[in-house]
């Protein structure tokens, strides 16, 4: 976890969290709570005689119960906003807490005020209801906006938790945390690589993918570097370690990780100016409002009145509810369709998006081997996938997979051996079979005849791996295989050209499996031999144009890049940090989802603005009126009928937002 630490503290740069020290189901547990409080002050409140013509039987000393009640829900759901807005005042960033504590506070008062002088003039009814549906709108939106700082946490446990070092004539086990640059450590096979360093002894097939992005497992010989958090293939390995801690390869991921996380958090500054404004304007205005009656001498009850009903207007319900609402229901159809939104504002980013950026292994690939071509005799796949059925390389497994597909029957082996760097003898009906790269040719001497020699030229230069079968001397044939491209990236590629949108590719693999892909899907433009610090890059080399851009990736390698597009889309398929990393998901790994992604983005955002219209849209005629301009034509807005306003709009925007539901992708 020390990699972690440094990573969370590279350049990150903290902004105020108007949630900060809060939990996410303590505003749910507040809210049922207070809802329970909220019901015997609603049955003894004017708005419920009016509503239901029931008048609730009054006993002695209802009103101090009421009092009792109402300083309950205060006190155990309100402070919560008070303590928040006290957080935002102290980082001199006052917004929609402070806005709250406001009128919950001004609203409490006015009410205890009112109790103690025999009044039965209450807003205690107006205040529970404020407090009860403010904090259900805050659950939502922290269950809709919740980060993903998981992310870090997500990439050191891609490091094992020991290694073993060779310390004088034995090894031992230490943690990772006692690894010193200059160690021997042993890499046994199928285990991960502790550290970056240097292989100084032993042989084997090194997995990278999850670090590189590279989806052929890469052959590791004394003098190769490896790379801390990959996977071990069949061999055992001793490796020299160079690199360790913070100056690793993967800690250098992590550390673009965080500053990625850091540098989207600031976009939250908008929402917060925003919130800013409107609590200046709502303090200017009820202090105001107060000020002006208490100078017309209308008395310091009815300019209290006229203060408390400018507060609540311009703190609506609806405000809290119209975006989160919209959210929460655009996330529960974006899950229903196949993706799952983890950010609000990636969904909102989705309708401007101008280029997707695919990462290829595992997102338009499979990324695992598949036979694309068999030339030469009819058994050659059969003599293969006889030979590969006690192998463990993906090659093997992917040709023994295709003949099991096929239905082809294997013929029975009497030996198999395994030829390092080459591929495997076996031994069929008493002939030596060699199945494995073209190094075996040449052992063997064998000659490929011209026209097989151009075939598998051909898929070589289309990146394409090509393993030859050979009995005793003689060539029986050539099997090409490739990383499978999906079925489903071809018509996701189609929908979003049909949009207007432009696809381009990065890729870890080489410039010829990069072209192969590209011409095979019709992507515009594609970016080979890539590391993971270059796709960040690459990303903003298409943002600098001023497009924005979405990423659509699986691994470890895509994290950076990721959280550095407008918009991070990871495959649900992929890798756990990449899944953190991105705004959103697509469970069933299907690019064609990508185009649903944009369309509800259009929808939702639609939606939010016109939310926004209804929730906010009636102050321009509700606070002048709150404010009493026309108090000298006996009209007036109490604070009683502010609350009815208030809650009207909250029902609008809740119709509205459950509207969309109807809508289908």
């Amino acid at each position: 976890m020390n990699h972690a630490a440094h990573a969370q503290h590279a350049g990150v740069h903290r902004e105020h969290d108007t949630h900060a020290g809060h939990h996410t189901e303590d505003f749910l547990r507040k809210f049922w709570v207070v809802l329970l409080l909220t019901l015997p002050i609603l049955a003894y409140s004017d708005i419920f005689t009016i509503a239901t013509g029931i008048e609730t039987p009054r006993f002695e000393g209802v009103e101090y119960v009421i009092l009792a009640l109402g300083s309950a829900v205060f006190f155990y759901g309100g402070w919560i906003f008070v303590k928040g807005a006290y957080g935002e005042l102290r980082a001199r960033l006052p917004g929609m807490m402070t806005l709250i504590a406001l009128a919950i506070t001004a609203a409490y008062s006015f009410s205890v005020f009112q109790v103690l002088r025999g009044s039965e003039e209450t807003l205690f009814w107006e205040l529970s209801t404020l407090i009860a549906i403010m904090l259900l709108g805050h659950w939502i939106e922290m269950r809709a906006v919740q980060g993903a700082k998981g992310a870090l946490k997500e990439l050191a446990k891609l490091l094992p938790d020991v290694a073993e070092v060779v310390r004088g004539e034995a090894s031992r086990v230490v943690p990772l945390s006692e690894l010193r640059e200059g160690d021997i450590v042993i890499v046994k096979p199928g285990s991960k690589v502790p550290a970056d360093g240097k292989v100084v002894e032993g042989e084997s097939d090194v997995n990278e993918a999850i670090i590189t992005g590279e989806s052929k497992p890469v052959s590791k010989a004394e003098g190769s570097e490896v790379i801390a958090g990959s996977i071990n293939g069949d061999g055992a390995l001793k490796v020299k370690v160079t690199k360790i801690g913070e100056h690793t390869f993967l800690a250098g991921v992590m550390r673009l990780v965080a500053e990625a996380e850091a540098s989207k958090s600031r976009l939250q500054m908008l929402s917060d100016r925003a919130a800013f404004y409107l609590t200046v304007i709502a303090v200017a205005a009820g202090g105001l409002t107060f000020v002006l009656w208490l100078f017309a001498q209308a008395g310091v009850v009815f300019a209290t009145e006229r203060l408390v009903a400018v507060l609540v207007i311009a703190c609506p319900h609806a405000l809290g509810l119209a975006v989160p609402l919209v959210a929460s229901i655009s996330t529960t159809m974006a899950a229903r369709s196949g993706f799952l939104v983890k950010r609000r504002l990636a969904l909102e980013a989705a309708r401007n998006i101008d280029v997707v950026l695919f990462d290829k292994t595992g997102t338009l690939t499979k990324g695992e081997f598949g036979v694309v071509n068999i030339f030469g005799k009819d058994e050659t796949l059969a003599l293969a996938a006889a030979a590969d059925e006690r192998s463990e390389h993906p090659l093997g497994r992917a040709i023994v997979a295709h003949a099991r597909e096929k239905n082809i029957r294997l013929p029975s082996l009497s030996s198999f051996s395994n030829l390092k760097g080459m591929g495997v003898r076996v031994v069929i009906e008493g002939k030596e079979v060699f199945v494995g790269s073209e190094k075996i040719l040449r052992e063997r001497n064998v000659a490929m005849p011209r026209e097989h020699e151009r075939k598998v030229r051909a898929h070589e230069k289309e990146g394409k791996t090509v393993i030859h079968v050979v009995r005793e001397s003689e060539l029986v044939g050539s099997i090409a295989l490739a990383d499978i491209i999906r079925s489903e990236s071809r018509e996701a590629v189609k929908s979003l050209r049909e949009l207007g949108i432009k696809i381009a590719m990065v890729t870890g693999d080489s410039e010829d499996v990069a072209k192969w892909v590209s011409r095979e899907l019709g992507i515009d433009q594609y970016f080979a031999r890539v590391l993971p610090s270059e796709k960040v890059d690459k990303v903003k080399v298409l943002q600098k144009d001023g497009a924005k851009v979405a990423m659509v990736g699986d691994g470890v390698n895509d994290a950076p890049a990721l959280t550095q597009a407008d918009l991070g889309i990871a495959i649900g398929a992929g890798t756990n940090v990449a899944i953190e990393s991105a705004g959103i998901i697509l469970i069933k790994s299907d690019p064609r989802d990508i185009p649903k992604i944009i369309h509800l983005s259009k929808l939702t955002y639609s939606k939010m603005l016109q939310n926004l219209f209804w929730a906010t849209g009636y102050n321009v005629v509700a606070l002048p009126l709150a404010a009493g301009v026309l108090a000298s034509y006996g009209i007036l807005l109490e604070p009683a009928l502010a609350a009815v306003f208030m809650s009207l709009s909250t029902v609008i925007v809740a119709l509205n937002a459950i509207l969309l539901r109807r809508q289908s992708l």
